[in-house]
C-alpha cells in the first residue's frame, strides 16, 4: 500500500496515511472526511542510494545477507 499525504480542509492539518486507492480517509485531528490528496515530492536518487548503502551495511554487520546478490555475499570457510 502506498503512503499518501493529505490536507484537511476543516482544521488545516497536513498528515500522511498508508491507504489503498479506494479507501476513504478521515483527518486524525478532527475526524473530517473533507481531505484532499497532496502531490508528494519523490526521493532524490542520491539520498535513496545513501540510505540503501547504510541499510545494507547494517544488515551485513548483523549477518543478514538476504538482500545481497549471491556474488556479493561473503564466502564461507
Amino acid at each position: 500500500m502506498p503512503l499518501y499525504e493529505f490536507h484537511c480542509k476543516e482544521c488545516n492539518c497536513d498528515f500522511e496515511l498508508l491507504v489503498r486507492g479506494s479507501t476513504a480517509c478521515v483527518c486524525p485531528e478532527c475526524g473530517s472526511a473533507e481531505v484532499e490528496k497532496l502531490v508528494s515530492l519523490p526521493a532524490s536518487p542520491g539520498k535513496t542510494q545513501a540510505m540503501l548503502t547504510r541499510a545494507r551495511g547494517q544488515a551485513a554487520r548483523e549477518g543478514h545477507f538476504s538482500n545481497y546478490a549471491p556474488s556479493e555475499r561473503p564466502r564461507r570457510k
